[in-house]
């Protein structure tokens, strides 16, 4: 994930900001109706990497079957192949049957729609990849909604007509990406009362350069974090440690799930850092959640 990245960190104020004043609104109207469940997934943004073979996919792994072996160490993933292509019903099946029970898909929408088209004039491509991602049934987590960086709060109307056109309870949250949505509070106030009359939810990403999208605002008891990580830089396991810790006040007022997407510069370290959240979560959050089993890869022995 290249935006908001850094090359230099040592002038970024990571501390989490306190929450947006909607939260509790948001978190408490949900709270009484719905039932209490306190889910949590947890993974890497891609599953396809050969540099995990041997060290948390077996040694004889072949990159078809890199997804089996994937949903049998996290239960979701990001799932960002979708941005580019519209799958197929023999690719929907063909996840499904990989999948681990329990295991969550999260598709991006694509970007012909969020990017190209910005929401206008796509009904048939929305009613296309709606029916395609709701094939993954009970394997379906959220699907989120990456606004393209120069849609700006300007065009909230357009937003809200295309969110209306979507079946109903189809899952998704937006991410927003133009400072626009974030500079002017009333716009911003405006914009998540729209989203929580309408069940969807919001979109947060802890990335050193973009801080204003870390936005600590739910319009839903689920939350959606693209956490980014600096390749295992110290403020990494300072950074989980606090998000545990405000993890768990959510759960407490009323946080019903949660999905935490952990980016890792090219995500070599991404199981690493992924392993240290699932343990902060368990330890904070008293969870029960499965870490990834890491095996150290094996060197090959010099010559002499």
């Amino acid at each position: 994930m290249d935006f908001g990245k850094l090359e230099d960190i040592s002038g970024v104020n990571f501390s989490l900001p306190t929450d947006h004043p909607f939260m509790s609104k948001a978190l408490n109207s949900f709270e009484a109706s719905t039932p209490k469940s306190n889910l949590c997934f947890v993974g890497p943004p891609i599953w396809s990497n050969k540099e995990w073979v041997g060290k948390i996919y077996p040694t004889t792994a072949k990159e078809k079957d890199f997804l089996y072996h994937y949903t049998r160490q996290f239960n979701t993933i990001e799932l960002n192949v979708t941005h580019y292509q519209i799958p197929s019903e023999a690719t929907i099946q063909r996840w499904r049957e990989a999948a681990s029970p329990g295991f969550r898909f999260c598709p991006k929408w694509p970007q012909e729609i969020s990017h190209e088209r910005q929401l206008r004039g796509c009904e048939a491509l929305s009613h296309a990849f709606t029916n395609s991602v709701l094939g993954l049934g009970e394997h379906l987590g959220t699907t989120f909604l990456q606004l393209a960086p120069y849609f700006d709060s300007r065009q909230l109307r357009t937003l809200e007509a295309f969110l209306k056109q979507l079946p109903p309870g189809f899952p998704i949250a937006v991410e927003f990406r133009h400072p626009d949505w974030f500079s002017n509070p009333s716009v911003w106030q405006e914009t998540l009362l729209m989203l929580h009359q309408m069940g969807v939810g919001t979109v947060m990403s802890d990335v050193a350069g973009r801080r204003d999208v870390l936005h600590m605002s739910l319009t839903t008891p689920t939350v959606v974090l693209r956490f980014v990580g600096n390749e295992l830089h110290p403020t990494d396991f300072t950074r989980v440690n606090a998000w545990a810790n405000r993890l768990k006040n959510w759960y407490l007022q009323g946080l019903q799930t949660a999905y935490i997407f952990v980016h890792c510069g090219e995500n070599i370290n991404a199981p690493e850092l992924t392993k240290y959240w699932i343990e902060q979560l368990n330890q904070q959050c008293d969870f029960a959640l499965s870490p990834p089993r890491i095996q150290p890869k094996a060197v090959q022995g010099t010559l002499f």
